[in-house]
């Protein structure tokens, strides 16, 4: 037996604007987790200008070594509609959630876009993903779990 989908094409999400809807789902998506430096020390009192700016913290396991993106350089080169359809049909690197991105619909992710696009330009330079065996070259986080014999003799 499949479960039922919550997933549709339908927006579950109303509110004022555009981008109250998009910043509401930025943060229950989680987005600002990776996406905005210092968010997990301080969750919500972090600068406007670092908002979804982007870390050059990365996150290794098998694949490499990936970088959350500034996502305000991909909503500024695109139209709603367009960064619409290209998170629906992406894939890319551990951790970002693609499946959960992909099934969000347009409307929503649209309104997350407006969101991003409200906060302006600007960001920080985000290392490019290492998948060649030769990084991390920044500060990471080993993204694998170890087995708990390696944990105690760690102490």
């Amino acid at each position: 037996m499949k479960p039922k989908s919550i997933f549709s094409e339908e927006p579950h999400v109303v509110g004022k604007s555009q981008v109250e809807i998009g910043a509401y789902l930025a943060e229950v998506g989680g987005c600002h987790d990776c996406h905005t430096p210092g968010w997990a020390q301080a969750p919500g009192n972090v600068p406007e200008d670092q908002l979804l700016a982007g870390s050059p913290v990365g996150f290794s396991g098998p694949w490499g070594t990936s970088y959350p993106a500034n996502l305000r350089v991909s909503v500024q080169a695109s139209t709603a509609e367009e960064w619409a359809d290209m998170m629906k049909d992406r894939n890319g690197l551990p951790p970002m959630p693609w499946s959960t991105v992909n099934h969000m619909s347009r409307e929503d992710l649209m309104a997350i876009h407006a969101y991003i696009n409200s906060l302006g330009e600007g960001g920080n330079d985000i290392p490019m993903a290492v998948t060649d065996g030769s990084g991390p070259h920044t500060a990471y986080i080993w993204f694998m779990p170890e087995p708990p014999e390696n944990h105690a003799a760690n102490r």
